[in-house]
C-alpha cells in the first residue's frame, strides 16, 4: 500500500480550520481540497461520496476515510505524534486527553449551537450536555489549573479547544474570562496557528474574488 499524504477537505471560515491548525503543528505534508460552501460544493456527489452529511472537515488517507472533527484529531495525532501531541495509550494523561476531546464534540458543540440559536437545551434526561453554564464552568475550571488543558502538557486537545475558544470569544458566544484569555494568548502566538489562519484568509479572499468575477459576467 502506498503511503500517501493525508487529504483535508476544507472550507474557509469553518470548523475545519482547527484540523488545518493541527496539520501545520504536526509539520507533515498534506494536500488541501478546498470546497466553496457558498456554491454548495459540499453537497455535490463527489464530496457526498466522502461524507454523506456534506460536512467539513473530512480526511482521506491511504484507504481510510475519516469524518467528524474529533475523530480526525485522534487519527492524525495518534498516527503522527503519539507520545507527544497525543499521550500514549499507557500514559496517565491519556484518559483526560480523550475525555476533553470528546467533551468538545459531545457537550460543548451541542451547547454552543443551542445558545447561538437561542434554543433551550430541553429536558435534562434528553440533553447531551444538561445546561450551557455547567459546560462552560467545567472548561473554565480545567483551564484555571493551566497553563494548558492538561496542566503543563501541551497536546492536540489544546489545538482543538484553542481554535474553538478563540472563535467563540471573538463573536461573544463565550466570555473571555482571565483564565480563557491567558490560555488563548499562548495558542494564538503559535506559528502553526498563524500559518493556518493565513491560509484560511487567503482562501476567503480568493473565493470572494471569484464570486465578484462571476457576478460581473
Amino acid at each position: 500500500m502506498t503511503n500517501q499524504s493525508p487529504i483535508l477537505f476544507h472550507a474557509p471560515q469553518s470548523r475545519s480550520l482547527s484540523v488545518l491548525f493541527l496539520l501545520k503543528e504536526l509539520d507533515i505534508k498534506f494536500d488541501l481540497h478546498v470546497l466553496n460552501m457558498r456554491n454548495q460544493e459540499n453537497l455535490k456527489p463527489e464530496f457526498l461520496a466522502v461524507n454523506p452529511l456534506g460536512k467539513v472537515p473530512a480526511l482521506t488517507h491511504n484507504e481510510a476515510v475519516v469524518t467528524e472533527q474529533v475523530a480526525i484529531y485522534m487519527y492524525l495525532a495518534d498516527l503522527y505524534s503519539l507520545g507527544n501531541l497525543a499521550p500514549a495509550i499507557d500514559d496517565p494523561l491519556r484518559g483526560s486527553y480523550v475525555r476533553w476531546l470528546t467533551f468538545y464534540s459531545g457537550c460543548f458543540e451541542p451547547a454552543l449551537c443551542d445558545k447561538g440559536q437561542n434554543r433551550e437545551p430541553g429536558p435534562r434526561n434528553m440533553s447531551p450536555y444538561g445546561e450551557f453554564d455547567a459546560v462552560i464552568g467545567a472548561v473554565q475550571a480545567q483551564l484555571e489549573q493551566g497553563p494548558y488543558l492538561l496542566g503543563d502538557r501541551f497536546t492536540a486537545a489544546d489545538l482543538l479547544w484553542g481554535t474553538a475558544l478563540w472563535w467563540c470569544t471573538s463573536f461573544g458566544l463565550v466570555e473571555s474570562t482571565p483564565a480563557i484569555k491567558r490560555y488563548l494568548e499562548q495558542i494564538v502566538r503559535r506559528t502553526s496557528f498563524i500559518e493556518a489562519n493565513k491560509i484560511d484568509a487567503d482562501l476567503v479572499a480568493k473565493q470572494e474574488a471569484e464570486q465578484e468575477r462571476a457576478l460581473s459576467v
